[in-house]
């Protein structure tokens, strides 16, 4: 299991913290919004006698609501094709070991979020990858690409829109690419939309859900974590019309017994969030994009693409290796008693020896203090490249 790039260097932020260095951090996708009232609201309203399991499945009730949810987004279902899950990351692990066989290869774009590759491995399936580049906004390269990875033991592409860790959005041609490629190999196609809420282009979503003649091969990977700013209640769902995936995937939920059900109360009372909330969220994220993305852009030597969708940005770095770099940071540096922690790029790519270029940063920080990470960022960028050539 390769570590988290996202979190494997907390254990030197911590230390930084200890000796009272003020950490920004751009690492980790955790946002600073408040939780909707709604939401702690059903926290305070809790008075159970006893906290019991819930359904392995979840509660019916949720998945009630949450077929009203989809609807407004063109996506029909219906409860029983909705299963709750210890937050996307459980989806993803599930989808894996209902469909994937030890030795089962399955397709990513490359880079990709870092805990597609971890899961995999630890089911014994196989990662491959389909790369895009910064220089063109990560787009999807021709689909000539997915097809030269595609073996006799292929059995599913997983896409991420929009894009964690890139923010890029598929076009409406790219994912009918996709469908027709997953239709003509009979593949499975794992798509994680976690961030729908989160596009800041007036291209539009489309969702695995719309694609016709593959309905059977979608499984669709969703959470609340980031949508309502409650990464901590751990609900997410996985998401099939495949009746014999789903029958799969359940034997997995009832080993695990059950989702959390304090996590589901507050989920099914986050589904009635004003819509008033939603856009005040979706415009901070926007004005946070806005303001991170040109600012970064004024650094010398430093480029990123504008993200269109979801809050990370992978971000180009004029040093020689972001993995040394990002440590260096917490580790031997600090302007006027701050510093910055981000995610080195090496962690989101398939082949090790890409992205050590690059970062993955998340403007998931109010304005005032992503403004102060990046003069710190800019200050640390001048001492490390200095250090070097003196050394």
């Amino acid at each position: 299991m390769p570590q988290s790039p996202i979190r494997k260097l907390a254990r030197y932020a911590d230390a930084a913290k200890r000796n009272g260095i003020h950490v920004y951090h751009l690492n980790i996708g955790q946002p600073d919004i408040h939780t909707p009232e709604c939401a702690l609201e059903a926290v305070r309203g809790i008075h159970r006698d006893v906290l019991e399991y819930s359904p392995s499945q979840g509660l019916r009730s949720l998945r009630s609501k949450m077929v009203g949810y989809y609807a407004e987004y063109g996506i029909d279902l219906s409860p029983d094709e909705i299963i709750i899950t210890s937050g996307g990351s459980e989806a993803v692990m599930f989808a894996y070991m209902a469909c994937l066989n030890p030795g089962d290869e399955i397709i990513v774009t490359d880079p990709t979020y870092a805990n597609y590759m971890a899961f995999a491995i630890s089911c014994g399936a196989v990662v491959k990858s389909v790369k895009t580049s910064i220089e063109d906004g990560f787009r999807l390269p021709p689909m000539e690409k997915f097809e030269e990875q595609i073996t006799d033991k292929t059995r599913a592409i997983l896409i991420c829109n929009p894009n964690n860790p890139t923010g890029y959005l598929y076009t409406k041609q790219e994912m009918l690419q996709l469908r027709d490629i997953v239709q003509k190999h009979n593949l499975y196609l794992f798509s994680d939309e976690v961030y729908r809420e989160f596009i800041y282009t007036k291209r539009p979503y489309i969702s695995a859900c719309h694609l016709e003649g593959i309905e059977e091969n979608v499984v669709l990977i969703d959470s609340v974590s980031k949508r309502y700013s409650e990464c901590g209640i751990r609900i997410g769902a996985l998401i099939t019309k495949n009746k014999e995936v789903r029958q799969a995937v359940m034997k997995f939920c009832q080993a695990r017994l059950s989702p959390p059900l304090l996590g589901q109360i507050v989920a099914e009372a986050s589904l009635s969030t004003p819509q008033e909330y939603m856009e005040e969220v979706y415009d901070e994220y926007l004005a946070r994009r806005n303001f991170l993305i040109d600012g970064l852009n004024q650094i010398p030597g430093v480029y990123t693409p504008s993200p269109m969708g979801a809050f990370y940005s992978m971000v180009r770095l004029p040093v020689d290796d972001t993995e040394r770099f990002c440590q260096w940071c917490l580790t031997d540096f600090q302007y006027e008693g701050q510093t910055v922690m981000m995610a080195p790029g090496t962690g989101f790519y398939t082949n090790p020896d890409d992205g050590r270029k690059e970062v993955r940063v998340a403007y998931v920080l109010n304005k005032e203090d992503l403004a102060k990470a990046l003069i710190v960022l800019r200050k640390a960028l001048e001492a490390y490249n200095n250090a070097s050539q003196q050394a």
